[in-house]
C-alpha cells in the first residue's frame, strides 16, 4: 500500500440551486464539481458562469451518462464533445460511474455490471479508447448496486481488474462503500482496504436513506451519517488524504449548511493529517 501525505482539498457538488449565492458569496470551498451534461446545453449564459468559477474555484466533472459497460457502441461523438467542454474550461479531472445506463436508449438508472472477468476485459478496453479521446485518464466511481446479476467474481475484485487492465485511476465514494456493504453483507473496512491507493484520485461522501435495517438507499438526500464519517477517516488512514466531494441532489439545504457539512470533512482530513505526521 502506497501512502500519499499530502493534504486533500474539499469539494461541493455544484447545484443550480445555489449557483447564485456561491457567485455572489464565494464561499471558502476547495473546488466544484460539476456534470457536464447539465452545462453543454445551456449555452452562452452558462458558460459566463462557469468563467466566473473557473476565475475563483479549481474545477472537477462527474459526468452522468457516458454508460462505460452499456452492450451499445460506446459513443465516440459523445465523449468528444465532453472533451471540448473539459479543454474549454481547463478541467483536468473527468469521473463517471462504472456502471450502464443504456441499452438501445437511455436507461435513466446507473445499473451494475455483472461480475465477471469477461465484463471486466469488455469495459477495460472501453475505458483505454474513452481515456484515448480524451486524451486524459478516465477517474471511475464504485457504484451502490442493489443486484448482483451474473456474479463470479467480488466487487472488490471486479474494481482492481478493471483498474489494472484500463490503467485508469478511481473515484472512492465512501457511502456507496457503506451502502453496498449493509445491503450485501460484507466488510466495509476491508473493501476499503483493498483498493489500490496509487489509483486513488478523489472521493464522494453523501447520505442515503434506510428503508429497512438490510436495504440502505444512496440517495443523496441527507445529512452524512456517523458510521459513514467513521469510514472516511479509515479511508484517510489506509490511503492517505485525498480530495473529497460532499455530494447532495435532493432535499439540498441552503448553502450555509453545506458549507457546515463539508467542514466536517475538512476536519476528518486534518485528523488524518495529523495521525500520519
Amino acid at each position: 500500500m502506497r501512502r500519499r501525505q499530502v493534504r486533500g482539498s474539499v469539494g461541493i457538488g455544484l447545484r443550480r440551486e445555489f449557483l447564485a449565492d456561491v457567485l455572489a458569496q464565494q464561499p471558502a470551498v476547495g473546488f466544484w464539481e460539476l456534470a457536464p451534461e447539465n452545462w453543454i446545453p445551456r449555452g452562452n449564459e452558462a458558460y459566463r458562469q462557469l468563467d466566473q468559477l473557473r476565475e475563483r474555484y479549481r474545477l472537477t466533472c462527474h459526468g452522468l451518462s457516458l454508460s462505460i459497460a452499456s452492450p451499445d457502441a460506446l459513443d465516440e461523438s459523445f465523449v468528444l464533445q465532453i472533451k471540448s467542454f473539459l479543454d474549454r474550461f481547463q478541467i483536468p479531472l473527468y469521473s463517471e460511474h462504472l456502471s450502464y445506463c443504456s441499452v438501445q436508449g437511455q436507461l435513466y438508472d446507473l445499473l451494475p455490471i455483472p461480475f465477471t472477468e469477461a465484463a471486466a476485459d469488455y469495459v477495460a478496453a472501453r475505458i483505454r479508447r474513452v481515456q484515448q479521446l480524451l486524451e486524459r485518464p478516465l477517474v471511475l466511481e464504485n457504484i451502490s448496486y442493489y443486484a448482483a446479476p451474473g456474479q463470479q467474481i467480488t466487487e472488490l475484485a471486479f474494481i482492481q481488474q478493471v483498474l489494472e487492465q484500463a490503467d485508469c485511476q478511481l473515484l472512492l465514494d465512501v457511502n456507496n462503500v457503506y451502502v453496498n456493504s449493509i445491503n450485501h453483507g460484507y466488510d466495509a473496512k476491508q473493501f476499503i482496504a483493498g483498493l489500490p491507493s496509487h489509483r486513488i484520485v478523489y472521493g464522494h461522501i453523501a447520505g442515503h436513506t434506510e428503508e429497512a435495517p438490510d436495504l440502505l438507499v444512496d440517495s443523496h438526500g441527507t445529512e452524512v451519517c456517523d458510521a459513514v464519517w467513521q469510514l472516511l477517516d479509515y479511508a484517510y488512514q489506509q490511503h492517505g488524504v485525498f480530495d473529497t466531494v460532499l455530494e447532495r441532489d435532493f432535499n439540498i439545504p441552503p448553502l450555509t449548511e453545506l458549507l457546515q457539512e463539508a467542514a466536517q470533512v475538512q476536519l476528518s482530513q486534518q485528523r488524518a493529517d495529523s495521525e500520519m505526521a
